[in-house]
């Protein structure tokens, strides 16, 4: 079992450029077929947010690294970060 990632993002105002890359974008994440993988944009359409398994942080960062939003330089800023994600207790 891998650790859990959040790449969460913001995109530039290059609505245009953005509209082009979407389709590979999901392209890209989809072909991965990783773990945990749940993601989309935000209802606005400024960003969007991605959770996944990797080994590692440099795993999770060579993954979102080759992003093709990444690669086009359509994000104004984007973080990943670890998630612990805690399990609810089962009632009794």
């Amino acid at each position: 079992m891998g650790k859990r990632f959040i790449f969460f993002y913001f995109m530039k105002k290059e609505p245009e450029k953005i509209r082009g890359a979407v389709p590979l974008h999901i392209e890209y994440w989809h072909e991965l077929k990783l773990n945990k993988y749940l993601g989309g944009p935000f209802a606005d359409r400024s960003g969007g947010m991605i959770a996944f398994e990797a080994g590692s942080i440099e795993e999770a960062n060579k993954i979102t690294n080759s992003d093709p939003f990444v690669i086009q330089d359509l994000i104004e800023s984007k973080w990943i970060k670890e998630w612990v994600v805690k399990e609810p207790e089962e009632r009794t």
